[in-house]
Formats: C-alpha cells, structure tokens, sequence
C-alpha cells in the first residue's frame, strides 16, 4: 500500500491547501510498517493535475488537510482514499494511520473560491 501526505518540507508537517501542495511524501506500507518514504515534488502543477501526479505515483490513500469538493471527486474518480482535515507533523500522521486513530473529517468541506464557508479548514490529527 502506498500512501501520500501533503507536505510542508520546511517544518514536516502536513501542507493545509491541496490544490497549492507543492510536495508529497510518500510512504510505502507492508505489513502495517513503513517500508520505504520519500518526498515527490508536484513540479509546480495544482489542482486537477495533483490527483494525476497521485495516480502516477500509485497511491492509493492521501492524508491532508483542507480539499475541495472538485478534488475530492477526481480523487474518488480515481479510487485514492481520503483523509482530509489533517494537520500536524505528515510522520505522526502516518503513526497515526497505522494504529487505527487517525483523526480526519469524513466529511470536509473546503473551496477557498467560496468565502460563505463556516469554520475553518483546519482540521487536527490527535497525538
């Protein structure tokens, strides 16, 4: 299983704006253990080419945090599992994944071209 995070590789953590996300780490997971990681820059590319990136790079699950309605559905479209609403370190997230508590919102909504949203899209991952 191969699992990309948004990422910041300024401070590790997870980068909050999808359709801005100039990096992804990477995480290959066997057996319930990170196996391998690595960091895949997005060439400056956004939005709609971010989910062809995902799928080029074979994942098949995305931590991050705030995502739009048009991403969320290409990424649907393309079989790669959400967990959105993230924040934190992208290594602690992973930690998380793998125990079984991450903390994510099933249900986030975010479109930054709409500014009528309530709250923010900031979500937290619990340590």
């Amino acid at each position: 299983m191969r699992i990309a995070v948004t990422y910041d590789p300024q401070t590790g953590e997870i980068f909050q704006h999808f359709g801005r996300t100039q990096y992804f780490k990477v995480y290959d997971i066997e057996d319930d253990q990170i196996v391998d990681s690595s960091v895949q820059s997005t060439n400056g590319l956004g939005h709609g080419a971010l989910v062809t990136i995902l799928s080029n790079l074979e994942a098949d699950a995305l931590i991050c945090g705030g995502i739009g309605p048009g991403a969320q559905n290409a990424l649907n479209a393309s079989g790669i599992h959400l967990f959105g609403g993230c924040a934190g370190l992208a290594d602690q997230a992973m930690n998380d994944y793998l125990e079984g508590h991450l903390n994510y919102q099933a249900e986030i909504k975010c479109d930054h071209h709409d500014h009528h949203h309530e709250g923010g899209c900031e979500g937290h991952c619990h340590h």
